[in-house]
């Protein structure tokens, strides 16, 4: 594997002014009075908004204050049990959503499944000489541990979805169930170039199965939860939170097939070695993707990818079906032009110019093959597939496996000798690690 609150309590404070007045004459205090009450209404309308109502019942100045402080403690009452809440509605909701997360975590657990690679070891003899006397003998050994996801179950058996560079090379797979139990698993199917593969158990002791959501929705900034064994079984079903940190990422990886890019989706989820196969679930539940990968370079942290839900789907069904994917084949062996020294692109193979460094280098043809049927020749270098630049060998092959199928004639442009020319390859298909 690729190495990757604050709360605003608001208070409110209302005051409410009255400005004193001494009758001089008990004549005018019935006018006087009658003067207050006319303006003070609107104020205290407007202040407790029609919910209080004001019962007078004396003119004397005393008994006004009394009114006012009581307003005022009913005003402000009113505000400090509005904030508050307002402070309990919002525990309640951070509450329930941390509950929610919690529940929902709960119940996938049991979708998420270890995976220990057992790989031969040759046990050497005396001096450290292998030998094929009783001194020397083949043994299995734990070469590494990864992640993966049942995803679906039928006819006494379940399947798990996970990456290949966590079963590659194994002799033996074990799978480890949530509730402690360790059963042996078999490879179905598996694919270097997109890091793929399927193994199969018995569904004796299976107890969920995880459901594939929509990848094609997802936005940045959506949260997302990873579930996965970092590090091994000791730390097996790790939870942890982060959000798509993008999404159509293309990224170049090297695999056992080749160079290739792929697809991914962005996370800050915390994904460590182990991680490798494990769910990438939105809030619903629902696995939007399979960890993959992360960038572990120093200075680099919270970037970690995994391969989009919508395009492990349809490469699970096919494993699962034939064991392996059906791609078109050309029947060459190449390098990026880029990487042949330039003496020899202008020497021997006769590029000047702009030709220099991009394009494909054709190293060999294999015999009987739709390249060598077409006129493609070794030294060529193939420019363009389909009317489509081709300035590596990875962007060749991305075309060659996603804009084609097997049976299709393509048209590829190369330069020969410094000449430009245009060859219709009809393509086929075979298992081959060229392309």
């Amino acid at each position: 594997m690729m190495e990757y609150n604050r709360e605003d309590q608001l208070e409110t404070k209302n005051e409410l002014i009255v400005s004193d007045q001494k009758p001089d004459q008990a004549i005018k205090k019935a006018e006087q009075q009658k003067r207050r009450l006319s303006w003070m209404t609107p104020i205290l309308s407007g202040i407790i908004g029609g919910s209080l109502v004001l019962g007078v019942t004396t003119y004397q100045h005393s008994k006004d204050e009394t009114a006012n402080a009581s307003v005022q403690t009913q005003t402000n009452g009113t505000s400090n049990s509005s904030a508050s809440s307002n402070k309990a509605n919002t525990e309640k909701l951070s509450s329930t959503n941390s509950s929610d997360i919690s529940t929902m975590v709960e119940n996938m657990s049991p979708a998420i499944v270890g995976i220990s690679n057992y790989q031969k070891q040759t046990e050497s003899g005396m001096f450290g000489f292998e030998s094929n006397s009783n001194s020397s003998s083949s043994s299995e050994q734990e070469t590494g541990t990864g992640s993966g996801v049942i995803y679906k179950k039928a006819n006494g058996k379940a399947y798990i979805i996970t990456n290949n560079h966590v079963v590659e090379g194994a002799s033996k797979l074990t799978v480890s169930l949530s509730n402690g139990k360790e059963v042996e698993g078999k490879l179905l199917g598996s694919d270097s170039l997109t890091d793929l593969a399927v193994v199969e158990i018995s569904a004796d002791h299976v107890e969920k199965v995880a459901s594939f959501g929509d990848s094609s929705s997802l936005k940045a900034g959506e949260s997302v939860i990873a579930i996965g064994n970092p590090l091994g079984k000791d730390l097996s079903r790790t939870v942890t939170q982060g959000i798509i940190s993008g999404v159509d990422r293309t990224v170049s990886v090297d695999t056992s097939a080749g160079q290739t890019e792929m697809n991914v989706i962005q996370t800050d989820a915390a994904i460590n070695p182990g991680n490798s196969g494990g769910a990438l679930l939105n809030t619903k539940g629902e696995v939007i993707g399979i960890n993959s990968m992360k960038i572990s370079e120093s200075g680099v942290e919270g970037i970690g990818f995994a391969i989009p839900s919508n395009d492990v789907k349809p490469i699970a069904e096919e494993l699962m079906s034939k064991g392996k994917i059906e791609r078109p084949y050309i029947g060459i062996g190449m390098m990026d032009l880029e990487q042949v020294p330039e003496n020899y692109q202008t020497g021997t193979l006769g590029l000047s110019g702009s030709q220099l460094n991009k394009g494909v280098y054709i190293r060999q043809v294999a015999p009987g093959s739709p390249a060598e049927k077409a006129g493609l020749k070794e030294n060529d270098v193939i420019i363009s597939f389909n009317g489509k630049e081709t300035d590596t060998g990875s962007a060749l092959r991305n075309l060659l496996y996603n804009d084609a199928k097997i049976g299709d004639t393509v048209k590829v442009t190369l330069i020969r000798n410094g000449k430009t020319m245009t060859k219709q390859i009809t393509l086929d298909q075979k298992e081959s690690a060229s392309s």
